[in-house]
């Protein structure tokens, strides 16, 4: 296979990631079908690629018929095997627990023709672990896409001991067909980039736990001093706080450094409900 070959994505999960993985790949001139567990869901994702793609038109990035042309070029349904038989090229962007995506990587490998790739958005999840339970080790690929995609260039491509190069190759370019830069790393807990960014964001919890400074403060001191785009509270609302605290359990599952035991004030909001814009309320108040 070569890039040149790839004329259908499949996408699963249309949540925060998937859709805009989905945006993505049409607003290359990919045709994609996107996969989830219901039509409301589906509709809602939809919804928001639709309103993602007006921001566009609005600030004149595109206009109003490149946006319907890009929409018009993505087809949900709920049928994931007839989906991966048509497939081309496969990105799975489904809720991060290993179990779940296990099951659909055993069907996806089942129901895809043979030297199909089978990429991961997981952002902490082995690659190993999810080629193990296929038949094609060496097709399956992490392609870690930042968010929100369709704004983010830098996307982590994670290679296993199992991922052959012209995996990696195909995927290096395909990513760069999206107008995206993709960065190589070897398959370890939390990569690099969760590695790196999630120190500073639980770091940044714990100083405010301790009075350090105030929410507003440390994002504007951020933003204002290292040209951030948004501070780390804003960006764990963004990210979720319950999946703040899942990647830094994980990470320290895996490497036993203390660093990422997750401060006890997320455990704290995130079991009071306050996730972040999703819920409303995070280390912010969205609900106004």
């Amino acid at each position: 296979m070569v890039v040149k070959d790839i004329k259908r994505v499949l996408v699963l999960g249309i949540g925060v990631m998937g859709n805009g993985i989905v945006q993505s790949c049409a607003s290359a001139g990919y045709d994609v079908t996107v996969v989830d567990v219901s039509d409301e869901i589906l509709e809602r994702g939809l919804s928001n690629i639709k309103k993602s793609l007006g921001r566009f038109v609005k600030s004149g990035k595109m206009t109003q018929d490149e946006a319907d042309a890009i929409f018009n070029r993505i087809t949900p349904t709920l049928n994931l095997e007839e989906a991966a038989k048509a497939a081309d090229y496969v990105i799975e962007a489904v809720t991060e627990k290993l179990e779940i995506k296990e099951e659909i990587f055993r069907k996806l490998d089942e129901n895809c023709r043979e030297g199909v790739i089978l990429g991961s958005n997981t952002s902490t999840l082995p690659i190993a672990a999810l080629g193990a339970v296929t038949e094609r080790p060496e097709l399956v690929i992490g392609t870690h896409f930042m968010n929100p995609p369709p704004l983010m260039k830098g996307v982590e491509i994670i290679r296993s001991i199992a991922t052959s190069d012209e995996t990696t190759e195909i995927t290096n370019k395909f990513i760069e067909s999206l107008g995206k830069v993709p960065i190589v790393v070897k398959d370890s807990p939390g990569f690099i980039t969760n590695r790196l960014l999630f120190i500073l964001l639980n770091e940044a919890a714990r100083t405010h736990a301790e009075g350090l400074s105030g929410i507003e403060d440390a994002d504007t001191l951020l933003k204002l001093c290292f040209n951030w785009p948004m501070g780390p509270f804003e960006l764990m609302d963004l990210i979720g706080l319950d999946t703040c605290v899942f990647v830094l359990d994980s990470i320290y599952k895996e490497t036993g450094n203390p660093t990422y035991a997750p401060a006890p004030i997320l455990r704290e909001y995130m079991r009071s409900g306050w996730l972040g814009r999703k819920s409303g309320r995070g280390w912010y108040d969205y609900s106004k």
